[in-house]
């Protein structure tokens, strides 16, 4: 590529990632998160061991407190995973890969408060049959709707950007 190409690739706007594009870098992460959340839920039993855990009638019943433990710790590391890339870099690893970048809608980085908002946003829009997900067709700007409420967008960079440089 020469060098007009690429200073005529980095001027032109980012356009905004469509659903497939978001989608594969979530599963990306989530493979990620999964085995954080396994090696939590390993070191939580080093620590308190397996006798809290018992077989009845073949269901393993385990305590609700540390159950509750538990759920703390996956929330607490899954947003802490997110957040702080966003926060960092606009990009979670899955992002690097499928080449998407979280921006606040100005084009920086976005800031803790706003990940908070889009972190908590985005569950509603995943699990509600993924409704604020497909509202990206029909916004104008392609946008989902913790893209909105937490005022961010998630662009497709360009070929030639290199995350590590």
């Amino acid at each position: 590529m020469t060098d007009a190409e690429l200073v005529s690739e980095a001027s032109s706007p980012l356009h905004r990632a469509g659903l497939m594009r978001r989608l594969a870098a979530l599963l990306y992460d989530g493979f990620l998160v999964a085995a954080l959340w396994m090696v939590l839920g390993f070191g939580l039993q080093l620590i308190v061991g397996t006798e809290s855990n018992q077989l009845v009638d073949g269901i393993v019943q385990t305590d609700p407190l540390l159950d509750a433990i538990l759920f703390t710790l996956m929330v607490a590391s899954s947003s802490g995973f997110y957040i702080w890339f966003w926060t960092k870099s606009g990009q979670t690893l899955g992002m690097i890969a499928w080449r998407i970048k979280l921006e606040s809608v100005d084009g920086g980085l976005i800031d803790f408060k706003q990940g908070v908002i889009r972190y908590i946003a985005a569950w509603p829009a995943f699990f509600l049959l993924g409704l604020g997900y497909l509202s990206i067709y029909l916004d104008s700007n392609g946008d989902a709707a913790h893209d909105k409420v937490s005022r961010s967008k998630v662009v497709v960079l360009p070929k030639s950007h290199r995350p590590f440089d």
